[in-house]
């Protein structure tokens, strides 16, 4: 299959056009008529993907984050961007980003699947997708009541995080608002909802604090803690479309940082 193709049929999974505005999705570097045999798909692009590409002879990197947000002046060995891009474009290694597009159409619905919610609707709705409102967020309401704590551990338990910040004390919640990645731009809409608490990431010290002074409880899992998910959804998704004819490897789950206890 070639580029091209495999674009078709992301965009059947998160067209690019439910892209924010101020977002880069879509094919960043590379050949539409390339052909394609491997696929490297990763929530970030940093040095070690770039070089993973390369060693396992990638014809494809597909990333959550796109590697260039705003316009690039040079690109040259001088910075490390550059130095990425150069890599890439030298061995022929096409790149797509798939970003809000995939937020508004896949991740959050994603997220509220794994933690049980119904009845969900879009916190912050940009528009119809299959049919239904979607947006970035989601708004939902678990089947039975939980202690907030309690449903923290249960969050740890089903993303396989080392560390989970709360804001508030425990006490029962139901309804719940989810914001992978970084939430806080759409925090007001899960006070307007009245959520219980709001499961996000990069979450600052005050927003938290406002947040519960509002009667919301806050779960910070950090940007890359719900976010992973993308890794595992898009390569099951190219297998069964691909119908197994191309390899496609993900990069291992891994924080950006280390937590020391």
């Amino acid at each position: 299959m070639k580029v091209k193709e495999i674009r078709s049929l992301l965009e059947q999974a998160a067209p690019e056009a439910y892209a924010m505005g101020w977002d880069n999705s879509g094919l960043i570097l590379g050949r539409t008529d390339k052909e394609v045999k491997k696929i490297l798909i990763t929530v970030d692009v940093d040095d070690n993907t770039v070089d993973q590409a390369l060693l396992q002879g990638a014809d494809l990197v597909l990333s959550h984050h796109p590697l260039v947000f705003q316009a690039v002046k040079r690109i040259t060995d001088e910075e490390f961007i550059g130095r990425r891009i150069g890599k890439l474009l030298r061995a022929d290694v096409a790149y797509e980003a798939m970003h809000t597009n995939y937020d508004v159409c896949r991740m959050g619905a994603l997220v509220a699947e794994k933690i049980g919610l119904k009845e969900c609707v879009p916190l912050e709705e940009t528009g119809e997708w299959q049919e239904l409102p979607c947006g970035i967020g989601v708004f939902g309401i678990l089947e039975e009541s939980e202690e907030l704590f309690s449903f923290g551990e249960r969050i740890k338990e089903i993303f396989g995080l080392e560390e989970l910040r709360c804001f508030g004390n425990s006490r029962k919640i139901r309804r719940v608002a989810v914001c992978p990645g970084s939430g806080s731009s759409v925090i007001d809409q899960a006070i307007a909802k009245g959520a219980d608490v709001f499961l996000s990431g990069d979450v600052g010290h005050h927003t938290g604090i406002d947040a519960v002074a509002q009667g919301m409880a806050v779960l910070d899992a950090g940007h890359y803690g719900l976010e992973y998910l993308f890794m595992e959804d898009m390569k099951q998704y190219l297998q069964k479309q691909t119908g197994g004819k191309i390899e496609i490897f993900t990069m291992p789950k891994q924080l950006p940082y280390s937590v020391i206890l």
